[in-house]
Formats: C-alpha cells, structure tokens, sequence
C-alpha cells in the first residue's frame, strides 16, 4: 500500500478543547464522511501512516488522525484518568459538525468505546481489540509498570519502551527491531514516560457489560485470528454487551491487521462505513 502514502494536499492541523481544559491536537486530511482515528498506547498519530493506512482512507473519507493528550501537540494535566482520555476523543468527535465513524486500536478503541457513551455525534463505531480483562484473564503488569518507572527515572526512555513492547505488548525481538527502524520511533521514546499511568488506569479499569446496553451506534468488532486469546474475549464479551454489534475476524492476523494486512484492513473498515440500511 505504500503507493498511496502520497496525498494531493498535506494534512490540516487543528484543535479541539476536551472536558478538563486540554488542547487535545489533530491531523485531518481527505474529502468525505468523517473518519476519527485512535491509535494505541506507544504510538504516535503518524502510527497509521506506517502501512499507508490514513492516506487510503483519505481517498475516500475525511480523516481525523487524533493526537493523544501528553504526545506532540496536545496538552496534558497534571491528575491522569482513563475517563480523560475518553473525553478527549469525544470533544474532537463532537467538534465535527457531521456524524462522524471512530475507529480505535487496542488502548485507543477501549478509550474510544468509552466515548461512545459520551457522545450523540456517531455513525459507526470500529474497535479493533480493546485491552478488557474478562472473565479468568487478569492483567499482571505491575512489576513491568514498576521497572518502567525506574527506568525513566533514569533517562532510560528507549530501554523502558522496549520493554513494553516486549513483556506488555507480547513484540518479538524481530518485531521489535522492525519497529526501531519505522521513521516514528523516536516519537514513540519521546512518548514512553506516559506509558506506566496508562497501564495503570488499564489495569484498573472494570468492563461492566450493563453500563453499554443503550450504546446502540452500529459497531464493527476487529480481531485477528491468531491474537492472544485475552484480545478475542473481550471481543467476544463486546459483541455480547453491545446491542448492535458484528466481528469481522482476519484470518492469519494478530493484534496489528493494520501494518501486516493493510489492504484488508482498510477494505473492511471501509465496507462497514458504506452499509446501507443501517442508521
């Protein structure tokens, strides 16, 4: 897909203000229906431009590429919850005057399923496995958060994203050395000082299925196939408390269809967006 990382017109910055006063910044590009893109915990907004994911889009939606709060241009406060980072997706979704569709990857789809409750501004809405711990999955963290703290505290911030990477995010040494080499991995070092508070509000966050049963907005449920099985059942769980929901699963794939299967990626979010006969 790296023939259509070339677009017609470089993005538009802008700014939106959320809840608690944040400049929360963004990137928005293309002609069409609106599309709000989330991306995940250590990565940057420039993450879906890796695969040439954003310029496909903007071939035929309105693309919004969110920076989240403490990263590049957007701002940050002092006090961090999860609910923040929800409110931040929801200001920029309502900052747009059509309805918009929002697509969140991993950390980013369980903050943008939370602002899904906090907005009147959707048409669809696209999850590709949010971090939720259901049934006998716990999250066990906390002495990989522990010795990222310390290593930050030291400087040591490209040691401490490796190590996410690696005993979080579940990357291989090969994968990992990939990922040094894609043009956004300083931003990412630069980023990785806020990963222990989002991992501690993930870890702390309680998935109560009742709290979704009027979030009626149709919502595409991305999986891979060969993702860990904590990924497919909360995405499993999802679609159970979702009263307008489908899973689209891709084969072969794990936790980034995005970068390894571009094509398919975009086709399905794409195909979702143009259903007809849905509200």
């Amino acid at each position: 897909m790296t023939d259509r990382m070339a677009e017609t017109a470089p993005p538009e910055r802008g700014t939106t203000t959320s809840a608690d006063g944040t400049e929360i910044a963004f990137e928005r590009s293309g002609s069409g229906p609106p599309l709000v893109l989330v991306y995940g915990n250590s990565n940057v907004h420039q993450f879906w431009e890796l695969a040439g994911v954003r310029p496909a889009f903007a071939e035929h939606c309105t693309v919004y590429a969110i920076e989240r709060r403490g990263r590049g241009e957007s701002g940050d406060a002092g006090a961090y919850q999860l609910r923040r980072e929800a409110e931040d997706v929801s200001a920029v979704v309502d900052s747009i005057d059509d309805p918009v569709t929002l697509l969140g990857h991993s950390g980013g789809a369980l903050y943008s399923l939370e602002a899904a409750r906090r907005t009147d501004n959707l048409r669809r809405l696209v999850l590709y496995e949010p971090p939720i711990h259901v049934g006998n999955h716990e999250s066990d963290v906390e002495a990989e958060i522990t010795e990222m703290a310390g290593l930050l505290a030291d400087g040591a911030n490209e040691e401490a994203l490796v190590l996410f990477l690696r005993d979080v995010a579940g990357l291989t040494r090969t994968e990992i050395d990939a990922a040094r080499s894609e043009p956004i991995w300083r931003e990412m070092v630069d980023a990785a000082h806020l990963l222990p508070r989002e991992l501690e509000a993930i870890v702390e966050y309680e998935f109560d299925a009742a709290r979704f049963a009027a979030t009626s907005v149709p919502t595409l449920l991305l999986s891979g196939s060969e993702s860990p099985p904590v990924y497919r059942d909360a995405t499993n769980a999802l679609d159970d408390a979702l009263p307008n929901s489908q899973i689209a699963l891709f084969e072969g794939e794990e936790h980034a269809a995005m970068l390894t299967a571009p094509d398919r990626f975009v086709d399905e979010v794409l195909a979702f967006t143009r259903e007809a006969g849905k509200p």
